[in-house]
């Protein structure tokens, strides 16, 4: 199996585990992944496996994560089974532990830029050069900002800084993550482009994911318009009928399916506390409007085993952010979707990709989190 390294956060090597008894790594594009490892408590070097420190997957500087938990029992069978299950976060989660501050003079934190720019700025502001010097984690390190991706304005206001990102890594279709650099001892966050490898395209070598193909072990399927909206009455500042509401949506008739967004949380003034343009503020509530709906899309979840002997060699002729095409011609099923995550399994009989090709189905605490924050208007999700 893969060796597991044990580093201290300031990336000093404390030691590597190679014969535990499973890992569990996802990798995720939008949003911050996890891993679970399982060891038998007797073996050496467990020890080490202390909240706060960092585990590698081998040399793999971008498979990196903070063990948050640890737990243990003993039952009948003794040592045997005395096992350790760790669990931790990608080392991007670290950006968890930051909200969104406003500057002392404004009551937003607003810029407007290319998405690694915005990005960038917001790790910057509230984790690299903060005014705070409390609120520095001195680790963390912005990596060189390319402005890639679409131009976007974003104001942000005591919301976590994760959900943020991930945000605007779903509005640009920009991957974000926190790499290690031993030469500086730094933690570095960037921002990542995928690549078109989909059927129809001829700058790169393309990939097919498919039964047919001897590339998917198995595939799930599910489309859906149970959560479909097209159509938003985007609700700003005010109370009653004074209240500003802009519509945002196309669609007519049988066809029109009607959503209310609560965006009282945009401002309507400047850092200056100067009134904005009355056409700012409606290009910005359109702005959150057309973001929510893309948050009710039509749902298509694509989930599948991809094979390990399969023609694609994992990393090399595809990676997490790749945007492939996915097919089965006996359901009818092709489409272009993006690697949004991957979980890379490690047991003693061998290792097992399992990826997620666009949106991943939402889990109840999800469904929850976007009903409360439509109530509160507080979260863009």
């Amino acid at each position: 199996m893969k060796p597991i390294r044990i580093l201290a956060p300031q990336l000093d090597l404390l030691s590597e585990i190679y014969n535990y008894e499973s890992l569990l790594f996802t990798r995720r594009w939008h949003e911050v992944g996890e891993f679970e490892l399982r060891i038998n408590r007797h073996k050496r070097h467990t020890e080490l496996l202390q909240r706060g420190n960092l585990i590698m997957l081998g040399a793999s500087r971008n498979k990196v994560g903070i063990i948050r938990h640890r737990e243990i029992e003993l039952d009948e069978n003794g040592k045997k089974t005395e096992n350790w299950l760790i669990k931790g976060i990608a080392l991007k989660g670290v950006t968890a532990q930051r909200l969104v501050v406003p500057p002392a003079n404004d009551s937003h934190d607003r810029t407007n830029g290319p998405a690694e720019t915005v990005m960038k700025h917001y790790v910057n502001n509230h984790i690299v050069n903060p005014v705070d010097v409390k609120r520095k984690i001195d680790m963390i390190v912005l990596a060189s900002d390319q402005q890639r991706g679409s131009t976007i304005s974003w104001e942000s206001r005591f919301k976590k800084l994760d959900e943020e990102l991930t945000e605007i890594s779903k509005v640009s279709g920009l991957g974000w993550d926190v790499i290690l650099d031993f030469q500086q001892k730094k933690w570095i966050f960037d921002v990542f482009e995928g690549r078109n490898l989909t059927v129809n395209q001829t700058e790169n070598p393309p990939v097919i994911f498919s039964p047919q193909f001897e590339s998917l072990k198995q595939l799930s399927f599910v489309e859906s318009d149970y959560n479909y909206k097209n159509y938003g009455y985007i609700a700003g500042q005010g109370e009653g009928e004074e209240r500003r509401v802009v519509e945002v949506g196309e669609a007519e008739g049988l066809f029109r399916i009607k959503t209310f967004i609560d965006a009282r949380d945009i401002a309507e003034e400047d850092e200056n506390q100067q009134a904005l343009p009355e056409s700012e503020i409606i290009a910005k509530l359109q702005q959150r409007g057309q973001q929510k709906l893309a948050g009710f899309a039509q749902e298509f979840f694509l989930e599948g085993q991809i094979l390990t002997n399969s023609p694609f060699e994992y990393e090399k002729d595809y990676d997490l952010g790749d945007i492939v095409t996915i097919q089965n011609r006996e359901w009818g099923v092709t489409r272009d979707a993006r690697i949004t995550e991957i979980k890379e399994i490690y047991e003693p009989g061998g290792f097992q990709i399992e990826a997620t090709f666009g949106e991943s189905r939402p889990t109840l605490v999800k469904k929850l989190k976007q009903e409360l924050a439509q109530i509160s208007g507080e979260v863009r999700k």
